[in-house]
């Protein structure tokens, strides 16, 4: 059973945020055409930085902004 994935670019770094800093808040946009350069804000566990193609298996929800 595969799930449906989307592609996404990493815009910018926002931040490091979880209990021991682990996890890195950043914006992405989307790569597909539907989307319309859509971007939202989410976590990533492990290293990220600009530039880097992620793939989401799930892509509605935004995370919270730092505080």
């Amino acid at each position: 059973m595969d799930q449906p994935v989307k592609l996404a670019k990493v815009n910018r770094v926002l931040g490091r945020t979880g209990n021991t800093g682990n996890v890195t808040q950043v914006r992405v946009e989307f790569m597909d055409s539907d989307s319309g350069g859509r971007s939202i804000v989410r976590n990533i566990k492990g290293p990220v930085r600009e530039g880097d193609i992620i793939c989401l298996l799930e892509w509605e929800r935004e995370a919270r902004r730092l505080r």
